[in-house]
């Protein structure tokens, strides 16, 4: 299997250049690469290298995920998170390839109290959110094959992340603040990943499993609860690191204003996925402790 990855050094292309190896020969690629282009500011020149290679496999783990810096820059976010992603769903058609898209929980409006399912109807709230749900539909109107796995609060070991963020606070204030109205899943890179290489080979031999999936890690958490989670974490097991922070105080979203509005609900509800290829996902508490092994 001919595998083209975009997006190699993010978080989640960083985990798939591991998770893809199994399935044949990857070229993986970012923005910055220098023998094929992999910069979606030049969707063209995304076009030739899927001419060149040819694939069997396009795996998308570029995008513009600068949530809040989107609101200001509306015509970047399009243009990395629609109009290149378009482009390779149309040389997906003309190869018979295969597209894999990451999308996100912001496409939706978080008012629902329930997870959110693949049929409920997307409202975005932010730049965002709505080029990502535009990459989507441009991919599910050029009628190639493809699946697309709408994730959120995606995380890795591999650089920032909120975990990290906490504990370097916690290292530097007696008192934190964090917000308790948020609801999500906290999903590891390489969750992701692994689950990535497991669909991409049932696909080979059930082509009508594509499509639109939700995937997140299991259970649920609030931003305050996940930072309460990582500081008795690690207290308990690195006892030695010193961590001034005694109180972490739950604050509402309007606590923290930011150019862009969050859904409140980022819940995905997971069942297609799970039923559809035979997948346990774990609780999300599961990865992060991994995660937090791994950095401490």
């Amino acid at each position: 299997m001919n595998i083209l990855l975009l997006g190699k050094n993010g978080q989640v292309g960083w985990e798939l250049q591991r998770s893809l190896a199994v399935l044949g020969q990857v070229t993986a690629l970012d923005f910055d690469s220098s023998d094929y282009c992999g910069d979606f500011s030049n969707p063209e020149g995304v076009r030739d290298t899927v001419r060149a290679l040819r694939p069997d496999v396009i795996v998308n783990a570029a995008a513009h995920t600068a949530v809040d810096k989107a609101e200001s820059e509306p015509e970047l976010a399009r243009l990395l998170n629609a109009t290149t992603p378009g482009v390779l769903a149309e040389e997906a058609g003309r190869l018979g390839a295969w597209l894999v898209h990451y999308s996100t929980d912001y496409v939706f409006d978080g008012s629902s109290s329930n997870p959110w399912r693949e049929t409920d109807a997307p409202a975005p709230l932010s730049v965002y959110g709505a080029t990502k749900l535009e990459g989507e539909r441009a991919i599910q109107q050029s009628g190639c094959r493809h699946l697309i796995l709408r994730t959120s609060w995606v995380y890795g070991a591999r650089g920032g992340n909120f975990a990290k963020t906490m504990l370097r606070l916690a290292q530097e204030r007696e008192r934190l603040t964090v917000i308790d109205d948020q609801w999500g899943v906290p999903t590891g890179a390489d969750l992701l990943a692994d689950i990535t290489a497991h669909v991409i080979r049932h696909l080979q031999q059930h082509p009508q499993d594509g499509g639109l999936y939700h995937c997140a890690a299991s259970g649920e958490t609030t931003w305050h609860a996940y930072a309460e989670y990582v500081l008795a974490y690690a207290r308990q097991t690195q006892p030695a690191l010193h961590l001034k922070a005694t109180e972490i105080a739950p604050v509402p979203t309007s606590a923290f204003p930011t150019p862009a509005q969050r859904p409140h609900n980022s819940r995905l509800d997971t069942t297609k996925l799970q039923t559809a290829f035979g997948l346990v996902l774990p609780p999300w508490q599961q990865g992060v402790a991994r995660m937090l092994t791994e950095i401490l």
